[in-house]
């Protein structure tokens, strides 16, 4: 069965929410980030989103072309959890307005490489409640954004979850990556 891997960039504050927009600090660039990035989506052959990352990537990754992270993510299967968006335009998306839960799990049950799943929501709390997610990769940021209401936070609010560390990474620029996943 695929995985559900859920790759969130989040503060030292724990903010979530737009990540585009959060102070930057003058350090060495690490492109093993980018590489780790482009690892992750190159193993999957999905991507599952909640509206508002879908409102975040649409307008820039349609833009973008000639490597192979925007090559892929433009071309891949994406599946958008919304009641609100109705026709989107970036191709190969598909709107899962109804019955969230058992469609996320034929998703799962199907031959092919493992789902990768952006932003950190309700979305996110959903999988969760429902046993669907597998993997938690946390990039954390060395910054406090100092902003931010609960709906911007990781877990505003979400169902007990025990998580084991299996893979972490620290890069030059003082970002840690860590990997969980979904403790037995």
């Amino acid at each position: 069965m695929r995985k559900i891997i859920n790759s969130t960039y989040i503060s030292l504050d724990g903010v979530v929410e737009q990540p585009h927009l959060w102070p930057t600090i003058d350090r060495p660039s690490d492109e093993r980030g980018g590489q780790i990035q482009t690892e992750l989506l190159l193993a999957c052959d999905a991507i599952l989103m909640g509206r508002r990352t879908y409102e975040g990537f649409a307008p820039v990754w349609q833009t973008r072309s000639g490597d192979p992270y925007s090559d892929r993510i433009n071309t891949m299967p994406k599946y958008v959890v919304s009641t609100t968006l109705t026709d989107p335009d970036w191709a190969n998306t598909t709107v899962i307005s109804t019955g969230v839960v058992e469609r996320v799990r034929e998703l799962k049950s199907q031959p092919g490489r493992d789902i990768v799943q952006y932003g950190f929501g309700a979305v996110s709390t959903l999988l969760m409640e429902n046993g669907l997610l597998d993997e938690l990769r946390l990039w954390i940021h060395p910054l406090f954004v100092g902003t931010g209401s609960t709906d911007d936070l990781l877990f505003p609010q979400g169902p007990p979850s025990q998580f084991e560390l299996v893979d972490s990474t620290i890069l030059e620029s003082s970002m840690v990556i860590l990997t969980y996943r979904l403790a037995a």
